[in-house]
């Protein structure tokens, strides 16, 4: 199967499956970051859209231990950038109907929490189709060490992801299993 293929199949399944939200243990998460010495302080998040995995409690915890939470604003030619976020700021709605959050302050995140469509045992994912994340990481890269997490539920995952040049592994992914 191609990448829009596998994007079709499993966008029906996690519609079908509506899934209460995931249970992530934030320790988990915490000792990952302990493990690779990532000592940075601030989070990339996303806000769920289209059924991902709701990662806002988890936001809310890393915001409670003194952590930076922000989120991302769509730019033109399919970039990105992230902005200074609080769990309790209001947020907008951009044309594509993801909530973003309203602050002019860039933040570029040392943890960077990624929403996920499928993946396989190689970190290899596939999202929406639009490569802004994987824009995004390849430019952040070039000014700062990141560490990269997806988030997915188990059934997200597939044989293989067919990869190319652009397409950029992530360094774990986690989910429900």
């Amino acid at each position: 199967m191609n990448k829009s293929q596998i994007r079709k199949k499993i966008l029906k399944i996690r519609k079908q499956k509506k899934q209460k939200n995931l249970s992530i243990d934030f320790s988990s998460i915490l000792r990952i970051l302990k493990r690779n010495y990532i000592l940075g302080k601030i989070v990339g998040g996303y806000y769920p859209y289209n059924y991902e995995i709701d990662i806002l409690k988890i936001l809310e915890k890393f915001e409670k231990k003194n952590f930076l939470i922000s989120l991302p604003k769509i730019k033109k030619k399919s970039q990105m950038d992230f902005f200074e976020w609080s769990i309790n700021d209001p947020l907008i709605i951009n044309e594509l109907g993801i909530p973003e959050p309203i602050s002019k302050k860039i933040k570029y995140p040392d943890i960077l929490l990624v929403p996920v469509v499928a993946f396989d045992s190689h970190r290899n994912r596939i999202g929406y189709g639009g490569g802004f994340y994987d824009r995004y990481i390849k430019k952040i890269r070039k000014i700062k060490k990141v560490v990269t997490i997806g988030f997915a539920y188990s059934y997200q995952k597939v044989k293989k992801i067919p990869s190319d040049i652009y397409d950029i592994k992530l360094d774990f992914i986690i989910n429900d299993k």
